[in-house]
């Protein structure tokens, strides 16, 4: 017994140990007040116990204390599955009033808890002029009702701004709308967008925690929201226009009536009024890159790091390695690709598995890439993978900068299996295929019916006995030229790469098509982005470690394809690589991907044929 309660009291001093230092003291107030308004300041001490020797604060400057503090305290308590929760908070409220247009500090206020001194936030107030309708509007601009159903542009309108105007290629900007409005705004029944021409976009998520703001523009005060940002990387130089977009919004508008009877009960009514809002054209001034641009510069625009790393130093032949790059900073990472890396002849070297954790800023996105390289030493001996250079435009100095990763030395013994042939492992975009070994079955020879022939006639002489001595040589003859055409078609390694092409698409195709239907968003991507690069490189016979952008145009260009067939599969893959960051419906965003994922490869292998 005595020990259960020694437990118990160990039990509620723990408690009681963790209960303290929680308390908090916190200050409210509303960030943007209109000059001669008066408002509230209060600060909560989140327990109601113990609490003394409180000191706010007294006149500041263009903020006059009218009285205070009062003290109010609450309660509460909760019953959840049995188990019952009481909290109790005091709070201290002022009421001030803003005599002075600026931006102004209420300092931090100090209480007393359980001996312990708590220290508030302080807090920042914008004090914004009168509106100049002020005879006619309430707090933020608000119209008095009239009998009139219509609703002014200066009462309601949205604003299209850029943080930069004037940019370099590729290098970030926010752009953002932002409604004004001095009614009773309801909501928006339509938003028509611009598609973005001679942009990469990636739409902003907005926070509805703290997008409504009180702000003073063109002498009115008007109550503001953000309705949609976009990060833009401009992909040309020159004049770029954002076009305008559209929104349709809906007005609750009161309406009074003429009639002396409903006057004296109020005499208004609200109807709903329809507003269409149009934004102007933006125009962004694009410089382009400083020339000359330096030898492997890639496209990366912005601040970066590079780091580098390999699994392993030492290993056996036919055993893998993984070497590691990571590229961080802001920038536009997503649209960096991973650099040319020329690794010993003796690796096998696949295309590498890209990861990104990246989050959208307005100066750019911000975070990592980390590019993830398998490689399989076929032959021992010490192999030295080369540091690699990376180079990219920084535009705060408006210079190229390098950096360069780290070399290693890499050990590779025999290996343990005794095995010398190298083993062929599926990783990357183009999977290998083990050698099939076709028509081995067993033919039986067919028996007929038995034919009796006339007394007197000789089988030696008949036109069927000459015919099997003939159909047999040329039976020969004609499975002869057949080998001979298909051993020369096996050591051609650029047709049969082109003979399974289609066929190795078309496998790919129907699993995306399965995680289509499954709705596995990551792996349809991957699967798809296989697809492609697969085709195309069975297709043109390009080498693994040659499968790049820029060299897939290249050959396209010499297999006689058009631009525009050119431009539509770079375009889809750039649309596969982008789509799963891509706001609103996924699977509508898969749908749209999987299409013209087949219609690029047919239209391709149609124009290839002529």
């Amino acid at each position: 017994m005595k020990k259960n309660i020694i437990l118990l009291f160990l039990l509620l001093l723990t408690v009681a140990v963790q209960a303290a230092g929680k308390h908090t003291i916190t200050a409210e107030a509303p960030k943007t007040v209109v000059k001669g308004d008066q408002f509230r300041v209060t600060f909560t001490v989140n327990t109601s116990d113990n609490v003394k020797d409180f000191r706010g604060f007294s006149n500041v400057d263009g903020i006059s204390v009218i009285f205070g503090p009062s003290t109010s305290r609450s309660s509460s308590m909760q019953i959840v599955n049995g188990k019952t929760t009481s909290s109790s908070s005091i709070t201290f409220t002022y009421m001030v009033e803003a005599v002075k247009e600026g931006t102004f500090t209420i300092p931090a206020a100090t209480v007393v808890v359980d001996n312990e001194k708590l220290i508030s936030n302080s807090l920042r107030i914008q004090v914004l002029p009168p509106d100049k309708k002020s005879s006619s509007a309430g707090q933020g601009g608000s119209s008095q009702a009239s009998s009139s159903t219509s609703v002014s542009s200066d009462d309601l309108f949205v604003r299209v701004t850029a943080s930069k105007t004037n940019v370099y290629e590729q290098e970030a900007l926010l752009l953002t709308y932002k409604i004004y409005y001095t009614v009773a705004l309801r909501g928006f029944e339509n938003a028509k967008l611009p598609d973005f021409n001679g942009f990469h976009s990636q739409e902003v998520e907005v926070s509805q925690s703290n997008n409504y703001s009180l702000v003073h523009y063109n002498g009115r005060n008007y109550n503001t929201a953000i309705l949609k940002q976009y990060l833009l990387f401009p992909q040309r130089s020159g004049t770029l226009e954002i076009a305008p977009a559209r929104f349709d919004a809906v007005v609750a508008k009161e309406v009074r009536t003429n009639d002396p009877f409903e006057s004296f009960f109020g005499g208004s009514s609200y109807v709903s009024v329809k507003k269409t809002l149009n934004t102007p054209t933006l125009r962004i001034n694009v410089k382009s890159l400083p020339s000359p641009r330096p030898e492997g510069f890639i496209g990366a625009v912005g601040s970066f790091d590079l780091e580098s790393s390999l699994s392993k130093d030492e290993v056996d032949a036919n055993d893998a390695v993984t070497y590691k790059l990571i590229l961080s900073g802001v920038g536009n990472l997503k649209l960096v690709n991973a650099p040319s890396i020329d690794f010993p002849t003796d690796f096998e070297a696949y295309d590498p598995k890209v990861s990104e954790n990246v989050v959208l800023k307005s100066n750019g996105m911000s975070g990592n890439r980390v590019f993830e390289y398998l490689l399989i030493p076929r032959h021992p001996g010490k192999y030295e993978i080369p540091s690699v250079e990376f180079k990219y435009f920084d535009t705060k100095s408006g210079t190229y900068k390098s950096l360069a990763a780290a070399s290693y030395t890499l050990n590779v013994n025999k290996s343990k299996n005794g095995g010398g042939g190298s083993q062929s492992v599926d990783y990357g975009a183009t999977a290998k295929e083990d050698v099939k070994v076709l028509a081995n079955d067993i033919r039986y020879i067919k028996s007929g019916d038995v034919t009796f022939k006339k007394h007197g006639m000789f089988f030696a002489t008949s036109l069927h006995y000459a015919l099997l001595y003939i159909l047999p040589f040329a039976i020969f003859l004609a499975m002869f030229f057949v080998y001979r055409k298909n051993v020369a078609d096996s050591m051609n390694v650029a047709k049969f790469r082109n003979r399974r092409a289609n066929k190795v698409v078309g496998k790919r195709m129907k699993r995306a098509s399965a995680l289509l239907k499954a709705k596995d968003h990551d792996r349809f991507y991957d699967e798809v982005l296989r697809a492609l690069w697969g085709y195309m490189a069975d297709k043109l016979n390009i080498a693994t470690s040659e499968l790049n952008r820029d060299n897939v145009k290249e050959k396209m260009s010499a297999a006689g394809l058009a631009e525009q067939d050119i431009e539509a599969f770079i375009s889809l893959l750039d649309e596969c690589e982008f789509a799963r960051y891509a706001p609103g419906d996924k699977l509508d965003a898969m749908d749209r991907v999987y299409s013209n994922a087949k219609d690029v490869i047919i239209k391709i292998e149609n124009n290839i044929r002529k």
